[in-house]
């Protein structure tokens, strides 16, 4: 009897050990899947979240622009000069430098030619819309290849900085120790004084002014948080200046350019009015110079392209002015 006893207390003990585990039937070390690095992907999400957060500030900005009658007057009248300029061939397909009338028609005096004539028989109002294409023609072609040797210029050198900031400086200072438009005049002298003549030499005097301010602000951008990680993720030069750098330092550039076209069509309309624009092409500037020897007995037909470029500059001015108060983060922040 005890041994049956005892038998059953071992069996019971037997009974009473803890069951195997699952788990010790999988080996022992098994490497586990690492998590996924959830900022992978940070500069796209970040490039996203700048995106946006530039349109909603462009869509601000942008209504701040149009709650400014001055600019937006100066928007309606560049665009009633920019419709006429388009639709000059249409309304006069002839050769605006066609005598078409007698001299000296004063402006009302015959319907058929509204703004009168010159001393050729010429139809002034013939000459201002075609002298619109050319004048509009030049100031925004010169600006855009100012506007794109300045930024290359000023960009490479305030990014880089050191010695091409040094060499790259000193070049611009070469330009700018000259006076802008005795350059202007001796380039047009030397080369044949054709449209793309113009165009080019008045570009070539402008890009300074644009290489400078540039240069300051990428000088003043190159160290913020956003450009620093760039670097760090590894981007290339031209990512960094293209896509990180250059969109910010846009603004002034903007109000910059409004500014340089209508410095354009001054210098085109003062080199035509001296005989170095495209003799076979009419201008504001050679319209005011055909009148300057009748300007007693005539003064209209120096008063009328005069008025043209006055108000021509004068709305470029004033879209300057609403880009500046829209753009300007001291005016942003004020607001």
């Amino acid at each position: 009897m005890n041994s049956h006893k005892l038998g059953t207390y071992a069996a019971e003990t037997i009974d009473l050990a803890p069951p195997a585990r699952a788990e010790s039937a999988r080996p022992a070390t098994q490497p586990t899947a690492q998590p996924r690095w959830t900022h992978i992907h940070a500069p796209d999400v970040r490039a996203s979240a700048v995106h946006g957060t530039a349109w909603r500030g462009l869509r601000r900005e942008f209504k701040v622009f149009l709650s400014n009658p001055n600019a937006l007057f100066g928007v309606a009248f560049l665009l009633v000069v920019a419709l006429s300029a388009l639709l000059a061939p249409l309304i006069y397909p002839g050769d605006p430098m066609e005598m078409v009338a007698r001299p000296f028609l004063w402006p009302g005096q015959d319907v058929a030619y509204p703004l009168g004539t010159d001393s050729m028989g010429r139809d002034v109002l013939a000459g201002i819309l075609h002298g619109a294409r050319i004048s509009l023609t030049v100031g925004i072609a010169a600006t855009l290849l100012g506007l794109s040797a300045g930024i290359l210029i000023g960009a490479t050198a305030g990014y880089f900085g050191g010695l091409v900031d040094d060499i790259l400086v000193k070049f611009v200072e070469i330009f700018q120790t000259i006076p802008s438009f005795v350059l202007l005049v001796v380039l047009v002298a030397i080369a044949q004084p054709t449209t793309g003549t113009v165009t080019v030499a008045i570009a070539i005097v402008s890009w300074p002014t644009v290489a400078r301010l540039t240069r300051a602000e990428f000088r003043a951008i190159r160290e913020k948080d956003y450009v620093l990680a760039a670097r760090s993720l590894g981007f290339g030069h031209a990512r960094i200046i293209f896509r990180e750098i250059l969109p910010n330092a846009l603004p002034p550039l903007i109000v910059t350019s409004s500014v340089m076209v209508a410095s354009a069509i001054l210098m085109e309309s003062a080199l035509s009015f001296m005989g170095l624009g495209d003799p076979n092409r009419v201008s504001w500037g050679s319209m005011i110079g055909a009148g300057r020897d009748v300007i007693r007995t005539a003064w209209y037909l120096t008063a009328l392209p005069g008025l043209a470029i006055v108000f021509t500059v004068l709305a470029l001015n004033l879209i300057g002015d609403g880009l500046n108060d829209a753009l300007n983060p001291r005016f942003s922040e004020e607001r």
